[in-house]
């Protein structure tokens, strides 16, 4: 798949400002936020010869997906339903707007009309259509709506003066992430702030008017435990949440008896544990020593050192459990 890699780089790296520039200048819409300008002159300049519409995409096959999706700087593993569904969504949604819990306030049209954009059934209630949109939202999670962070900061690493090149991407192709390194270790136990428990808790016990009402609002009341839990998660794995332990933290909620069996509340759950994750510093890959806090930090009280090292061995044979059954 040939394209302008020169072109391509200095879209990854630019601003909004400039994003917004080069789309007055080429004549496209400047409205959005910074990743659906990206998206847009992306599109409509680099990919210009190719059909990205809901009927060009069906069309892709496996391979040319996956080469579309690493140009857009974008997640680009999958099925090919899943790559599919996340192609769409980037080049026709800002993912800061299209979440889970603003599908509540959706016309059941527009429901209809995103399940039949996401190849999901049409049959059911505002409710069941709205869950199926919910439960890809989930699932696609971070993979679409802003392009790769060593991107976005250091742009195409081969880029040459020649305007247009074939790019190729060998299958497998390693991935290669630009980690910074914090100079002080976090902490991931620290607390976060009052106000980002508080909007936490307003997130999980919004009422969407359905039965799992109550078990959302049982789950708000442990808001200080489900923190607890993240916290020691981020310390046990480097400080990386992704979707390995979002599995591990639903797999301890559901040993310790939470009301999480509803994909309604495990979704929602997932949600603000994402928050509060990204609250206290967590990354998509670990950059820290398992376990590493700074040494400036005040020393846990014997009690307190006790209950985190129960915990962190409870996680540890619960884990070894959990991969034997597999």
């Amino acid at each position: 798949m040939s394209v302008d890699q020169v072109l391509l780089d200095q879209l990854y790296r630019a601003r909004l400002m400039e994003l917004r520039e080069r789309a007055e200048a080429a004549g496209f819409k400047k409205n959005g936020s910074v990743e659906v300008l990206r998206a847009r002159l992306i599109r409509n300049q680099v990919m210009s010869e190719h059909d990205l519409s809901w009927e060009g995409i069906q069309a892709m096959s496996h391979q040319e997906l996956g080469d579309t999706l690493k140009i857009f700087g974008i997640k680009s593993s999958g099925s090919h339903k899943e790559r599919r569904q996340r192609l769409w969504l980037h080049l026709n949604y800002d993912s800061r707007r299209l979440t889970v819990e603003n599908l509540a306030e959706m016309e059941r049209d527009k429901l209809h009309s995103l399940c039949r954009k996401l190849e999901l059934q049409l049959t059911g209630t505002r409710t069941v259509l709205m869950g199926r949109v919910a439960g890809v939202l989930a699932s696609q999670g971070r993979g679409w709506g802003q392009i790769k962070r060593s991107l976005r900061r250091n742009g195409l690493p081969d880029v040459q003066t020649q305007t247009v090149k074939t790019i190729q991407h060998p299958e497998p192709e390693e991935e290669v992430i630009v980690i910074e390194v914090p100079e002080n270790p976090i902490d991931f136990m620290q607390p976060i702030s009052q106000h980002q428990i508080e909007d936490a808790v307003d997130l999980l016990s919004k009422s969407d008017g359905k039965s799992s009402d109550s078990s959302l609002q049982n789950l708000a009341g442990m808001i200080r435990d489900i923190e607890r839990m993240i916290g020691t998660i981020l310390n046990s794995h480097g400080g990386r949440w992704s979707e390995q332990e979002e599995e591990l933290f639903l797999r301890i909620a559901i040993r310790r008896g939470w009301p999480v069996d509803d994909e309604t509340v495990s979704t929602r759950l997932l949600l603000v544990a994402g928050r509060i994750a990204e609250a206290k510093g967590s990354r998509d890959v670990a950059f820290q020593e398992i376990g590493a806090t700074p040494a400036s930090a005040p020393k846990a009280a014997s009690g307190d050192s006790d209950a985190i090292a129960r915990i962190r061995a409870k996680m540890t044979e619960a884990e070894q459990i959990i991969a034997g059954l597999r």
